[in-house]
């Protein structure tokens, strides 16, 4: 290729160059094809360390992303053409060089389904299209685009089909991601959002937001796990790998003990049994998290505390009893996130029908955002009046031993 168009080539290159020391994590891989007469010599970069594995003519280099590009247009020099893919999560640039032109475009990454097996139905499984049908509605993760994440949480079939059994959780966890859309936009933009998921579990939902985030918003993100099990810990670590999900790190500890080394923008925490839940709201005000969301689980602490004598006769009735202790706790809890300065909605999060513990606590720091001691005013009298002491409370004032 002529020195002009290569030198056009190079300026291009660059700009990959910045965009990799900007946001490596994203990096998947480059595939070269140099082109002479009806020959083709291919190329092909992994991500090591953050530098590259650059194979080329049966050797292998272990390079920085800029000694890949500059060996690239050192070798397109002797070939008619260049063809240099860089390949992100969810999307591919692809530059290509011949004598006469030099253009870059960037495509969405999809797999490709077999016409035949996206409509097919089996005793197995269900179909995509009958899925999306069924239900009517604009799918968030979308099948075809969100399959690698959709098979390794094991909502679809090797063979790209929705699984019969997990077609309930597949319209869960995109319903959560519908009700976290605007909230993912109103995060800070033109910076790393931090993400910290408490009692992570097995992180299924982390890992669609994470999907979500860098593949669909295009939002430079980084997701911290805890949880105090070492063995969802490793599961968590492995599936991050499986995926190439390089921006994600899992800690088995206990939430007390963490203490961050960055900006915490959102907490999260999901199904956490109990008092677990108010451990990881203690812990996003602790943070000033911009936004913590909480989908609460197993309320049975007031349960135990709470009296009050205007409404003993119903509450000698257990199931009764125990129904108020829910909806006294969330309540609770949801005034305590304003008294800090939140924004707070709740809203079901799935069916009551699926679950009675469909509630989802969403509370969002402004720039307008006060603290509102009033509010904390009524919830100590609150206390008073129920003789509880909600762990909330209490861990916001006993103090841990991190902060």
């Amino acid at each position: 290729m002529n020195k002009q168009n290569i030198n056009k080539m190079k300026l291009l290159l660059l700009g990959l160059t910045n965009r990799f020391a900007e946001d490596s994590n994203v990096f998947k891989g480059i595939y070269v094809t140099y082109k002479a007469g009806l020959k083709e010599f291919n190329g092909t970069g992994s991500f090591n360390a953050g530098k590259i594995d650059y194979n080329f003519n049966g050797k292998t280099d272990t390079l920085s992303i800029d000694e890949v590009f500059d060996k690239i247009c050192l070798e397109a020099e002797k070939y008619d053409a260049a063809i240099v893919t860089y390949s992100e999560r969810g999307s591919n640039l692809t530059l290509t060089c011949d004598n006469k032109n030099v253009k870059m475009n960037t495509t969405e990454v999809k797999e490709i389904l077999n016409p035949k097996d996206s409509i097919a139905n089996t005793k197995d499984s269900h179909s995509v299209g009958e899925v999306s049908t069924l239900l009517n509605r604009n799918y968030y993760i979308k099948v075809g685009k969100a399959d690698a994440l959709l098979k390794e949480i094991g909502i679809m079939s090797k063979d790209g089909k929705i699984k019969n059994d997990k077609i309930r959780k597949y319209n869960q966890i995109d319903h959560y991601v519908e009700l976290l859309d605007g909230i993912l936009d109103s995060l800070p933009n033109n910076q790393t959002i931090n993400i910290l998921d408490c009692g992570c579990g097995k992180s299924y939902l982390t890992f669609v937001l994470n999907y979500y985030l860098t593949e669909v918003k295009k939002r430079k993100c980084h997701f911290i796990g805890l949880d105090i099990s070492e063995g969802v810990i490793e599961s968590s670590k492995k599936m991050a790998s499986h995926l190439g999900y390089r921006n994600m790190e899992f800690r088995a500890i206990d939430i007390k003990n963490y203490v961050p080394d960055k900006k915490v923008n959102l907490v999260m925490s999901l199904h956490a049994c109990d008092t677990a839940t108010d451990m990881a709201l203690a812990l996003g005000i602790k943070l000033n998290s911009d936004c913590i969301i909480a989908v609460p689980c197993c309320h049975r602490e007031l349960l135990n505390q709470y009296k009050f004598d205007p409404m003993k006769s119903i509450l000698k009735y257990g199931i009764l009893k125990a129904r108020i202790a829910d909806a006294l706790t969330d309540g609770m809890r949801s005034m305590m996130l304003e008294a800090k300065g939140y924004d707070v909605s709740v809203v079901e999060y799935i069916s009551p029908l699926e679950t009675p513990k469909n509630l989802m606590i969403r509370a969002i720091k402004t720039s307008n955002s006060k603290e509102k001691p009033e509010i904390l005013d009524e919830y100590i009298s609150l206390m008073a009046q129920l003789n509880a002491y909600p762990a909330l409370y209490q861990f916001l004032n006993e103090g841990w031993s991190a902060y």
